[in-house]
């Protein structure tokens, strides 16, 4: 069959040239279709439960994703100055009009209210910043002084950075607004500096970034690659080769996932990084061997063909290795991590055809002589400058084996304790260098305030059991009484909440009082009225001043153990009112004694400029509070001790009965996706390991052959992994994804090289030639390959967002490990066990 394939290819090189180009243009053409998702929220599914959640908590207490814009003034006044304020001022007005802002939502001290008290009983709510006079700065800062909720959140504690909160419809538009946001800020006067962040900004700009530099970084790639290959090869031509097969896979993977409807994501984007040098390694095998095998006089078929007899069962098992790890991202519970590996997969699949028809195809329409000059200067050139290494590397692995074996099994315990100090941790910020304006807006307001990464913890009581008691009673009084037995009947709609339902009944009672004549009938009406009335104060849990109470105490505990920058929540909100209602003495700063008082802070809120920020913490049935907690890190690592120490709080002081805890928040979100993405690749890697290895068995029909071409992979990834724990870096979501890189190619050379010293030792029939001829070609290439694509990804490294130059060093590491591993390693546990290896004399 295989030899069927490449004859064809050779003996019709036309054909196959032009159905290639007919297959890429007809399957690129779907590339201008493409739609873009930078959303890493979309990493988890629609219906996972908490993003649900999430969502559901956005939507009942319309809460936005916001970007955070703070301005520095390390003057002596800090921002307390007429134009840092003047800048507020006129940034917040000129934000508003901007497409896409929730304008009546924004925040900052030129849209809040100074709360003050009128005269007894009553307080006043006047605009911070008044419009028609110039801002007074210690008056402002004064009045930011005695609110709490303004207090590290819109203006630092050391009054030197002022914050505006701007709420966005969508989060893709982030970087639009953000952009129109740094133009308005160019324009405005003084020495104020602005720094612009937040999660949604973070985000949105990094996905359309890493598509930027795709646009970039592939095509460097690419060129150093190209570069490396003539350095080895010195013939433009036929280098032309492995990148067309390069860019034809590329081009028709990418094409068929848009056609196919697929959006493209922050992960899917990446898939030309991954397929390059994976079409690329097998493409050099053969032209490694064809610049060996051809000799001048030699037909250029017959050499071809021969290269891909002898190539084609390790071009095979390095294919099949290669799909299967990735293919295995399938089983990974992240939507676009299933695409990523299921389309990678597709796209090895498509660069090994490529490889074993379009090369030979290609090659043989070049000219003779163009062939036989090449051939000529390989020969007289390249070949000496790679023997140097490859002899130590032969002497070696023949004459200190055990010394070989033994240094491997010391940096198998190493890379295993470090390996033991690896931490998995993510911040979407952290993708970019420490230099972009995005990372460094991240780290000056986050020094200046309580924390630019939100999070909401939802406190929610189930009416479940106040309901059924209620009807309960109702039930009884329409026992008793005709007239509240049809009222119940006519009032009641199973499809009501609780809440709604029961200022049905009450206002339908009041209708009934108004008509009622029978004094027994309005007697068991104001009745009615009275156990409806009563129910309703206690269906108001969030009213109460015990459930006001414990969330204190919860703030109280989280504001104190360190590990968030504060908290703001509707307890917050009741006290500050509750004061100045009181006379505004800093004693009555608490929680009130009786629920009517704080219903009497509700209502004097709903005289402010802002009446509907209540329900930003508290919804209107009063049966759900949420607390927004200001992080000032968006680590992952931190994100999770919050949760644990709320999760301890509630071992020490349980939840009050029937009421639950929720979480959301982007930053909350973030580590739900990211856990479920490093368990997802985790296990993925696991099982693709367990699957390569009994490939590796059935392809080698050899379990020796099986567990040694698991040597390299083994050590590699043990190596790769043990270095991130050495030294210190964390396990983020492109190391998360770059471990399928890691078992796809760490097998690559493995399997090349046993195969072919297995065919080797058929033909010599004793170990010390065998080992003499691997050292030859063989070598040469594994060789070659390591240098191409290790050297050929160092461009990444100069990529302004970190997951490239992750993407570079992981490929530099993997390369120059396995090939280390394949070339050192194996060959000494062969001539160690060789008696065991090769038993007997294998016919031709």
């Amino acid at each position: 069959m295989k030899e069927a394939i490449v004859h064809f290819a050779t003996h019709h090189p036309k054909r196959i040239l032009w159905i290639t180009l007919m297959l890429t243009v007809i399957v690129a053409a779907q590339i201008p279709r493409i739609h873009i998702d930078t959303d890493p929220e979309n990493m988890l599914p629609h219906h996972q439960a908490e993003r649900v959640i999430h969502d559901s908590i956005k939507k009942q207490f319309s809460l936005y994703d916001l970007i955070v814009v703070g301005l520095v003034n390390n003057g002596p006044d800090g921002i307390y100055n007429t134009q840092s304020l003047e800048n507020i001022k006129t940034l917040s007005q000129q934000i508003k009009a901007i497409e896409g802002v929730i304008d009546h939502e924004l925040m900052s001290l030129a849209t809040v209210d100074n709360i003050t008290q009128e005269g007894p009983g009553t307080i006043r709510f006047q605009w911070m910043m008044p419009n028609g006079s110039a801002p007074d700065g210690q008056h402002i800062k004064n009045a930011v002084e005695r609110l709490p909720l303004f207090q590290n959140t819109l203006v630092s504690e050391d009054g030197k950075a002022s914050a505006i909160y701007v709420p966005i419809k969508n989060k893709a538009l982030s970087h639009e607004i953000s952009s129109e946001i740094e133009r308005l800020v160019k324009a405005l006067p003084g020495k104020d500096e602005f720094h612009i962040t937040g999660l949604p900004v973070a985000e949105d700009t990094f996905g359309i970034e890493m598509f930027i530099q795709m646009a970039i970084s592939a095509p460097l790639a690419a060129l150093a690659i190209f570069l490396l290959m003539w350095v080895f090869f010195r013939s433009v031509a036929l280098i032309a080769a492995p990148m067309m097969v390069a860019m034809v896979t590329v081009l028709i993977t990418m094409g068929t996932l848009i056609g196919m409807g697929y959006t493209v994501h922050i992960m899917s984007s990446m898939i030309p990084i991954f397929l390059m040098p994976i079409a690329v390694v097998d493409s050099v095998h053969i032209l490694s061997e064809f610049a060996e095998l051809h000799k001048p006089g030699n037909k250029v078929r017959d050499t071809i063909e021969k290269v891909v007899g002898n190539l084609f069962r390790p071009m095979l098992f390095t294919s099949i290795t290669s799909a299967v790890g990735f293919a295995s991202l399938a089983f990974t519970p992240i939507p676009p991590v299933q695409v990523f590996g299921l389309f990678v997969a597709l796209g090895i699949a498509l660069a090994f055809v490529l490889t074993i028809t379009f090369i030979p195809a290609y090659i043989s329409v070049l000219s003779t002589e163009r062939i036989q000059a090449m051939a000529e200067r390989h020969h007289q050139n390249q070949q000496n400058a790679l023997n140097g290494p490859l002899r130590i590397f032969k002497t070696w692995a023949e004459k200190r084996s055990k010394w070989i074996i033994s240094a491997a099994v010391m940096m198998s315990v190493l890379s295993y304790y470090g390996i033991q100090q690896i931490e998995i941790n993510d911040n979407p910020v952290r993708w970019f260098k420490e230099n972009h304006a995005i990372r460094v807006a991240d780290k000056v307001l986050n020094e200046h305030f309580a924390g630019t990464y939100d999070a909401y913890l939802v406190l929610s009581k189930d009416t479940e059991k106040l309901e059924n008691r209620l009807n309960e009673k109702l039930e009884n009084a329409a026992q008793n009484s005709p007239i509240i037995a049809n009222l119940v009947k006519q009032s009641t709609d199973s499809n009501l909440e609780y809440s709604t339902q029961l200022q049905r009944y009450i206002e339908a009672t009041d209708n009934a009082l108004f008509g009622a004549e029978s004094p027994t009938d309005i007697q068991a009406l104001e009745n009615l009225m009275a156990l409806l009335e009563q129910a309703q104060s206690e269906s108001k849990y969030f009213m109460t001043p015990q459930a006001l109470r414990y969330m204190e105490s919860l703030q109280a505990h989280l504001n104190e153990g360190g590990l968030i920058g504060k908290s703001n929540s509707f307890a917050d909100m009741v006290k500050t009112v509750f004061r100045e209602l009181q006379g505004g003495d800093d004693a009555f700063f608490r929680i009130p004694e009786h629920q009517n008082q704080t219903a009497q802070t509700v209502l004097s809120y709903q005289s402010s400029h802002r009446p509907n920020d209540v329900w930003h913490f508290v919804t209107p049935d009063y049966n759900s509070a949420a607390i927004w907690l200001q992080l000032q890190s968006g680590d992952n690592k931190d994100m999770s001790a919050v949760i644990e120490q709320v999760n301890q709080y509630i071992l020490d002081q349980p939840l009050p009965e029937a009421v639950s805890l929720q979480w959301g928040g982007l930053t909350y979100i973030n580590v739900i996706w990211q856990e479920a993405m490093v368990e997802g690749m985790l296990n993925s890697l696991l099982g693709a390991f367990v699957m390569v290895f009994l490939v590796m068995v059935l392809l080698f029909r050899s379990l020796v052959f099986g567990v040694l071409a698991m040597i390299p992979l083994s050590l590699t990834i043990a190596f790769i992994y043990g270095l991130i724990g050495w030294v210190e870096k964390d396990y983020d979501m492109p190391v998360a994804v770059l471990s399928s890189l890691t078992l796809g190619l760490s097998v690559d050379f493995a399997i090349h090289f046993l195969d072919r010293a297995r065919a080797t030792h058929q033909e010599t029939g004793n170990w010390a030639d065998t080992l003499n001829a691997m050292f030859g070609e063989p070598a040469t290439a594994i060789l070659r390959n390591a240098i191409v694509i290790a050297i050929g990804f160092l461009p990444l490294l100069a990529a302004p967002l970190v997951p490239y130059n992750t993407v570079g060093v992981f490929l530099a590491s993997i390369m120059a490990t396995s090939c280390i591993v394949t070339l050192l390693l194996l060959p000494a546990i062969m001539n160690t066990l060789r008696h065991k290896t090769f038993t007997q004399k294998r016919s031709k």
